[in-house]
């Protein structure tokens, strides 16, 4: 993955209700949310919500599917492993990793 990729997706992830719609994306797994479930949920205002998925998308952090008549959005795991491993890259230099804590290295 190219860095401007990874800056692209970090970005959309640096404001809060855009953090937070994805974080419930990722909850919500391969089912997805509507936009309706999204914004009642997360007490986000629709055209607010329109704009935030709006920049998500863009950064391919979710897709949209259209399933009759609801829109369906999902988090792009398959992009998200690849910020992550982006941003792990070089961890420890290169060895395994023990770890204490979900958030502590320890090489």
């Amino acid at each position: 993955m190219e860095s401007k990729a990874v800056i692209k997706a970090l970005g959309a992830l640096a404001q809060p209700s855009r953090l937070q719609i994805f974080r419930a994306l990722v909850v919500a797994g391969e089912t997805g949310l509507t936009p309706s479930a999204l914004s009642e949920s997360l007490h986000v205002a629709a055209n607010t919500l329109s704009f935030h998925l709006k920049e998500l998308a863009h950064a391919d952090l979710v897709t949209q599917e259209r399933v009759g008549r609801n829109l369906i959005y999902r988090a792009q795991f398959d992009r998200m492993n690849q910020v992550l491993s982006y941003l792990t890259q070089n961890c420890c230099e290169g060895q395994a990793c023990l770890t204490t804590a979900a958030t502590e290295c320890k090489c």
